[in-house]
């Protein structure tokens, strides 16, 4: 092991043992994870232009900031929330296009646009700078954030998501073909009227390591039914794939290399959407990176899955701020 990956390495065990008297003391017990019902009851709006934008938000204090996959809303980062709540204000956005959030049938559904959105909001929430949390696409977007409004993004912990040329990735393509012929919506509709499709590998259910145990019911109909419930949302809901396109991260990699923060990377291994490649690209990409974790027998949407872990790894980089 190299020196630097050893004193990192080090460095951020010695973080979580010291920070986990301090986790095991919060009252946690106070916040748990949303169920269906409950984020349905907690989701807020705000109006920004002409964007009614949905978010919700669980405890007090400095933000951290949660950004969901495509085609996944904020209810993704529900268990993290809850075990961080205690000592973050814990805020997770609908991004345009997806979830709850409203935006003009002709709403600019682009990585940058989507950036400027997340950046309107906290000046609308009157939020200083967070602490950032993203995943999938939205891995592609904190990128941006942090490249157009470093002084905004306290850290940084990054999971599989869209990296320099690997955006959108190459084996996405087919799925984007099938929106360039509108074929998406009737694959969003397949997930609400057959939840044994949703589950299976040709559904969601490929992006989960134990899918059968997470999409449940309500959980399916809390991330589908929203992108079918008009022809405007049908429509973005596939568009916000296509807006993908053309690829804005390589033009960004000289500001990345002068953030002057922390980031971490938590990478399901061997991801077929986002390789482990990526993960080592960041890693020497940031100068204050603090290096890597790969997690086996994971998927994509593992944050969702393993909340434990990414609540471990948020407060052992947030002890580096």
């Amino acid at each position: 092991m190299l020196r630097r990956d050893f004193l990192i390495h080090s460095g951020l065990l010695a973080a979580a043992a010291a920070l986990q008297p301090l986790y095991a003391q919060d009252d946690t017990s106070r916040f748990q994870a949303f169920t269906t019902s409950q984020f349905h009851a907690a989701r807020q709006f705000v109006q920004i232009g002409p964007d009614k934008v949905a978010f919700v938000e669980q405890g007090a204090g400095d933000v951290a900031l949660f950004l969901h996959g495509y085609p996944l809303n904020g209810f993704q980062w529900r268990g993290s929330m809850a075990r961080l709540a205690s000592i973050r204000r814990c805020i997770a956005p609908d991004l345009r296009g997806l979830g709850y959030t409203d935006a003009p049938a002709d709403a600019d559904l682009s990585p940058h646009a989507q950036a400027a959105m997340i950046i309107a909001l906290l000046d609308k929430l009157g939020v200083r700078d967070v602490d950032l949390i993203s995943n999938d696409s939205a891995t592609g977007i904190a990128q941006l954030i942090i490249a157009s409004h470093p002084q905004r993004v306290r850290s940084w912990l990054a999971t599989n998501g869209d990296v320099q040329t690997n955006s959108p990735p190459a084996a996405l393509l087919p799925f984007l073909e099938k929106a360039r012929r509108n074929e998406v919506p009737a694959w969003f509709e397949h997930h609400l009227t057959d939840n044994h499709f949703a589950r299976s590998h040709d559904g969601i259910g490929n992006a989960y390591h134990d899918p059968d145990r997470v999409l449940t019911h309500d959980v399916i109909e809390t991330y589908f039914r929203p992108l079918v419930s008009s022809p405007k949302r049908r429509q973005q809901g596939q568009q916000y794939g296509l807006a993908m396109f053309p690829n804005p991260l390589p033009a960004i990699a000289p500001a990345l290399r002068q953030f002057q923060r922390p980031v971490r990377m938590v990478w399901a291994r061997d991801n077929e959407l986002f390789p482990d490649r990526w993960a080592h690209w960041l890693d020497q990409t940031f100068p204050h990176s603090r290096g890597i974790r790969f997690v086996d027998d994971a998927q994509l949407f593992f944050p969702e899955e393993q909340p434990e872990l990414m609540a471990g790894e948020a407060l052992a980089l947030w002890r580096f701020e």
